[in-house]
C-alpha cells in the first residue's frame, strides 16, 4: 500500500510539473568525470594547454578515427582560421563556401583577404550541391569548404574529384559531424584539413572548444607552429631544437587543460551519448512520418552514402509563415524550438561587397527549417509532449 501511494504521488507530481514544464532547445550534459578531471588538471600545476589532457584528447581522435594529426583549439572558428593560414589564402584568392552555414565558415577566409563565392544547397538536404560546384570555379579559386550539416556527409567523392581536377584544397567544416561517416570513412578524414566543434550545443562538448585535423602531411609541421603562436615551441619541448623562436605567423589557438579535461570525460562516454541521441532522433522520425506522408511537412534526408550522428533533428515547413507559427505555438507550450542560419549571401556584410546573389535552395532552408530539442537528458515524457504538440499544430 505504501509503495502504491508513493507511485501515485509521483505520478501526480509529474503531471503537475508537466503543466509548468519548460523544455529547452539544448542542455549541456555532464557524463561523469568532468569535474574530477578538471580537478586533476588544476592539481597538476599545468593548466595552460598542451598538457596531459590535451594529448589524451588528440590521441583519442587519432586512434579511433585514424586522423593523421589532431590539434585541439579554443573553437572550431580557430581551427578554420588555422586552415586558412595553412592553405596560404591571400588577397584576391577565391574560396567556395556554402551560403547555408555559420558565419565562421566564411569569416576565417575573409580574414586572410579571400573573396567568398557562395554555393547553393542541395534539394536533398542543406549541404552544398556537389553537382553544381564546378560552375563556381574560376582560375582564382584556391579552396572549397564543405559543411556537413547536421552531421550528414556531403558527397565527398564528387567534391574531391572536382578539387583534384582543379588543384584545389578541400577543408571540411565538420563542426556538427563528430562520429559520422561518408561511406566507411570518418567525416573530417577526407579533405586536406578539417575543423570540429565542441561547443555546448554539439554532441561532445567542452563549453567552447574545437579541433583542427591535418590529413595532408604537407601541413603537419607548420600547423604545430601556427598553433604555438608562430613559434617552434613544441619542437623545443621534444628536444628537437635547443631553443624556440618566432618562425612563422600564428596565434594563441590552444585551449587550457581545464577545457581539455572536460572534453576527455565526454570522449570516454562517446558511445553512450551517441546511442541516446540516436534513440531520440529515431523516435522523432518515426512519430512524424505520417505527417510527411500526408504532405504537411518534410523530414531530414540521409543519403545512402552517409551515416547519421543525431546531431540535430529538424523539420521543413511549407513557408516562413508556417515556420514562425510552429515555433510560436511550441513556445506558447513552453517548448523551445528554433530556426537556424540566415543565408550568408543575403547578409548586409556580403551584399555590400558583392551585391545581390540568387541562391534559392539555401534561402528555402533559411525560411523553412525548424530544429527541435535534442539533448541527452531529454526524457521520454518531454519528447512525447513535443511530438504531441507538433501533431496537434498540424492537425
Amino acid at each position: 500500500m505504501i509503495e502504491y501511494e508513493k507511485s501515485f504521488a509521483h505520478s501526480l507530481i509529474h503531471s503537475f510539473n508537466i503543466n509548468f514544464l519548460v523544455i529547452p532547445f539544448n542542455k549541456p550534459y555532464l557524463s561523469g568525470n568532468e569535474l574530477q578531471y578538471i580537478g586533476e588538471a588544476v592539481q597538476s600545476g599545468k593548466i595552460s594547454g598542451n598538457g596531459v589532457f590535451t594529448k589524451k584528447c588528440q590521441q583519442f581522435f587519432e586512434e579511433k578515427y585514424s586522423f593523421r594529426r589532431c590539434l585541439l583549439t579554443t573553437s572550431c572558428t580557430d581551427a578554420l582560421e588555422m586552415a586558412a593560414i595553412l592553405c596560404d589564402i591571400q588577397a584576391g584568392d577565391e574560396v567556395i563556401v556554402p551560403s547555408y552555414t555559420f558565419v565562421s565558415t566564411a569569416n576565417a577566409f575573409v580574414l586572410r583577404g579571400a573573396k567568398i563565392v557562395f554555393a547553393d544547397s542541395s534539394v536533398e538536404n542543406p549541404n552544398l550541391d556537389a553537382d553544381k560546384l564546378s560552375v563556381s570555379i574560376t582560375p582564382k579559386t584556391k579552396a572549397i569548404v564543405v559543411v556537413h550539416y547536421a552531421g550528414i556527409a556531403c558527397n565527398m567523392d564528387k567534391i574531391m574529384a572536382i578539387a583534384e581536377a582543379n588543384n584545389l584544397f578541400v577543408i571540411e567544416d565538420a563542426a556538427q559531424a563528430v562520429d559520422s561517416f561518408y561511406k566507411d570513412r570518418p567525416l573530417g578524414s577526407i579533405g586536406h584539413l578539417s575543423a570540429f566543434s565542441f561547443h555546448e550545443t554539439k554532441n561532445i562538448i567542452s563549453g567552447e572548444g574545437g579541433m583542427l585535423v591535418i590529413n595532408d602531411e604537407r601541413f603537419e609541421k607548420r600547423a604545430e607552429i601556427i598553433w604555438e603562436k608562430g613559434t617552434n615551441r613544441s619542437a623545443f619541448w621534444r628536444g628537437e631544437v635547443d631553443k624556440y623562436n618566432w618562425v612563422d605567423i600564428g596565434s594563441s589557438f590552444l585551449p587550457s587543460e581545464v577545457v581539455a579535461a572536460y572534453l576527455f570525460a565526454q570522449l570516454e562516454n562517446l558511445e553512450k551519448i551517441q546511442s541516446r541521441r540516436k534513440q531520440i532522433w529515431a523516435k522523432y522520425y518515426e512519430a512524424f512520418s505520417t505527417l510527411e506522408q500526408s504532405g504537411k511537412l518534410k523530414l531530414p534526408v540521409v543519403p545512402s552514402y552517409a551515416t547519421n550522428n543525431a546531431h540535430m533533428f529538424y523539420l521543413l515547413t511549407d513557408s516562413i509563415e508556417q515556420r514562425d507559427a510552429l515555433i510560436g505555438f511550441l513556445k506558447e507550450n513552453k517548448i523551445y524550438a528554433v530556426f537556424h542560419y540566415i543565408s550568408l549571401h543575403s547578409s548586409p556584410f556580403y551584399k555590400e561587397k558583392a551585391g545581390d546573389v540568387s541562391l534559392p535552395i539555401s534561402d528555402y532552408y533559411s525560411d523553412c527549417l525548424v530544429r527541435l530539442p535534442l539533448f541527452y537528458e531529454l526524457t521520454e515524457i518531454e519528447q512525447q509532449l513535443i511530438i504531441d504538440k507538433i501533431i496537434e499544430f498540424y492537425n
